[in-house]
């Protein structure tokens, strides 16, 4: 029987994939690089760029066309036998991608290539490549002796195992909890768009009634509009206290042991390689030079931010105490009130705005402003693939002269057995090789409200972001110009600004010339009218320092935990959290709440002690933006030079140099600050 997973000259052929084909496909692409490598070695006399770091790129771009596709179905359609399949792969590849970085031989020969007299005539990005090949040499325990290397190897592995199962504890719990509501008087308050959403989980159910579920669409919707305030507290419960030892499935799927364990051995793993913390070893691959600094920045943040959040928090209070009746504002109350008091001041729901945002509008709308900015052309061919599910679309990049430059699948609804949230993967990277270049192709994956009964999917305005976001992610990989795969697109970018080109799409959300492309009424074709604009646009810093002094307290407790982390007193994850929400928060959960446990960006994603990228990222696209602001926001001349500069430059660069090159100095806190309201 042939393997799907083995023939890597196409697009993936999802509906081939099954279980058993994954872990024999990744054996013999391990067994067969292994073999490729000894030989390599054994018979390069005179390391080059042509018969070693092209050679190496081959092999690893083999297995991550095999990989991907597993691990995107493992995402996205989450089954049993696929999940076993998946984590039966996880230690092999971990151990492989040990073994490669703590290979002397292969260390030693990237370093003779370092040394020819012919290394500066390699391009930019070729001269990164070697560079931070060595770089992460180093930090992957190559120069160790050998009882500490094993070490090394075996929290590798084992840190792969727990972030697996972390994430794995979260969907499981998010998706163990449903309720089903059978009278709709105790809906009161819930928005059509949620309503049809329960409505149809019920029927699928084969039940009468609305099945309520933590998909964060029907979650979001509960908390914010329903005006049943015991159903609010239930969800809000359940949801704060997934994979947890609280709540209604209180132990069942507890990530208590694992988030101990994973802090421990990063710890670990930090000391082996010779830095302080966890948070140290971080900061080697990053921007930002210091813990000190990093600390710095956002605690400068919380001290612009928090006195207004304390101001926006009693002005919530009072209202929910004298217009809503609520002598106490409990958390599960906050985004209820929140929403009130919007429409009270604004006139104005995020319901509101959902008739102006039916995603295929928005998607064709999407597609213009960076048709406009960049000058390229986007048409879908999903007929053209193999696709996992029905409502995935495909779509491809051209460039003026009509050839692809890109290529993307799109996955944006809500699901049962799909991880929640929004993201962007990697499908293939660019890389040239032999006279032909391989496209990038990406992933581009959200959870919103599906179509219900025919009619299109209606989207927040958050929502609206959310999409803009992520697509900047997908063109930041799509768009490179670089043709050596460890700098091209998003990989070796310093992970403190791999967040600049996707907050940097947000702002064409808010621009008026941007959203008459798309924010036309579902029903009647109406361009959003001018006064409701207004008051979006009004409403748009509404709370806006709550919301930083939330991302700070989300940053500065994951960088603490990983710069403060003393063996001899284990994770101290709560009091932990305790003591950043002291300095920086206005509003606490109650004591029972349990954030931390599905929090995985730091637990089984890639921002443990890096969460701060988000507002550290903020600044440069806030920074970059303001240059649309005073050139105009499709200046076509500032958009080609923002694709020049940053996005088909990738990883090949300093990322700081090139920002300068854009923007003509380094970047300013002031954009932000006044994006978000806030005195400089």
């Amino acid at each position: 029987m042939s393997n799907p997973l083995l023939d890597t000259h196409g697009l993936p052929p999802f509906s081939a994939i099954r279980p058993e084909h994954v872990e024999p496909a990744i054996d013999h692409l391990i067994a067969d690089n292994r073999q490729a490598l000894e030989t390599l070695l054994d018979e390069t006399t005179s390391p080059s760029w042509d018969n070693l770091i092209e050679p190496l790129e081959d092999m690893e771009d083999r297995i991550s066309k095999a990989w991907s596709p597993v691990s995107h179905l493992n995402a996205v359609m989450n089954n049993d036998e696929l999940r076993a399949a998946y984590n039966a792969c996880l230690p092999k590849l971990t151990a492989y991608s040990t073994e490669l970085g703590q290979n002397t031989r292969l260390a030693e020969a990237c370093k003779q290539v370092r040394a020819r007299e012919d290394f500066a005539q390699l391009n930019a990005a070729q001269q990164r490549t070697v560079d931070n090949a060595i770089r992460d040499f180093h930090l992957s325990g190559v120069d160790l002796p050998a009882d500490k290397k094993e070490r090394y190897r075996e929290i590798a592995s084992r840190l792969s195992a727990l972030s697996a199962k972390f994430e794995e504890n979260v969907m499981d719990a998010t998706n163990a909890w449903h309720k089903l509501v059978a009278n709709e008087t105790e809906l009161v308050g819930l928005p059509e768009s949620t309503l049809a959403v329960a409505r149809q989980a019920a029927e699928r159910d084969g039940k009468n009634g609305y099945l309520l579920t933590l998909d964060f669409p029907c979650f979001f919707g509960v908390l914010a509009h329903c005006d049943n305030r015991g159903l609010r507290e239930e969800m809000y419960t359940a949801f704060g206290t997934r994979a947890s030892d609280q709540g209604p499935h209180a132990g069942r799927w507890d990530n208590s042991a694992i988030m101990d364990e994973i802090l421990a051995l990063r710890h670990e793993k930090a000391q082996l390689l010779g830095f302080s913390n966890y948070a140290e070893l971080s900061l080697a691959t990053k921007m930002a030079d210091s813990t000190a600094q990093v600390i710095g920045f956002l605690e400068d943040l919380a001290d612009k931010a928090k006195p207004q959040a304390g101001a926006e928090l009693d002005a919530l209070r009072k209202y929910a105490r004298e217009e809503l009746g609520l002598d106490s504002l409990e958390p599960w109350d906050t985004t209820w009130a929140t929403e009130k008091l919007r429409q009270a001041r604004y006139q104005l729901s995020q319901e509101d705005l959902r008739p102006y945002f039916s995603a295929d509008r928005v998607m064709d709308g999407l597609f213009q402003v960076v048709e406009r900015l960049y000058g390229v052309s986007i048409v879908e061919n999903t007929e053209a693939v193999d696709r996992w599910h029905e409502d995935v679309q495909f779509y491809e990049i051209h460039d003026r002269d009509g050839s692809v430059r890109g290529q993307f699948y799109t996955d944006l609804y809500a699901r049962a057995k799909k991880r929640g949230g929004a993201w962007m993967d990697v499908c293939r990277m660019r890389r040239a090789r032999q006279g032909t270049t391989q496209i990038p192709v990406a992933y581009l994956t959200c959870n919103f409200t599906p179509s219900i009964g025919g009619k299109p999917s209606l989207l927040t305005h958050g929502e609206v972001e959310t999409l803009f976001h992520e697509f900047g992610h997908g063109l930041h990989h799509m768009l490179t110009r670089v043709d050596c795969a460890a700098v091209s697109g998003i990989a070796g970018v310093p992970w403190d600004a791999v967040e600049l080109p996707s907050q940097f799409m947000e702002n064409w959300c808010w621009e008026r010339e941007a959203l008459n492309l798309f924010a036309v009424h579902v029903d009647t074709g109406e361009p959003i009218p001018a006064d409701l604009l207004q008051r979006m646009q009004e409403a748009r810093n509404f709370q806006s320092a709550m919301q930083m002094t939330r991302q700070l307290e989300f940053s500065l407790f994951d960088f603490r935990l990983h710069a403060d982390y003393d063996p001899d007193k284990g994770a101290r994850i709560y009091e932990t959290l305790d003591a950043v929400r002291d300095q920086v928060s206005v509003m606490k959960p109650p004591h029972w709440h349990r954030f931390p446990h599905s929090f995985g960006h730091i637990f089984a994603g890639g921002y443990a002690a890096g969460y701060y990228s988000y507002k550290w990222a903020e600044v440069l696209s806030a920074d970059a933006f303001s240059r649309f602001e005073e050139e105009g926001i499709f200046n076509q001349q500032t958009g080609r030079e923002f694709l020049e500069t940053i996005l088909e430059k990738g990883g090949s660069e300093d990322l700081m140099k090139l920002y300068v090159a854009f923007r003509g100095r380094e970047p300013q806190i002031d954009a932000l600050l006044r994006h978000h309201g806030l005195a400089a």
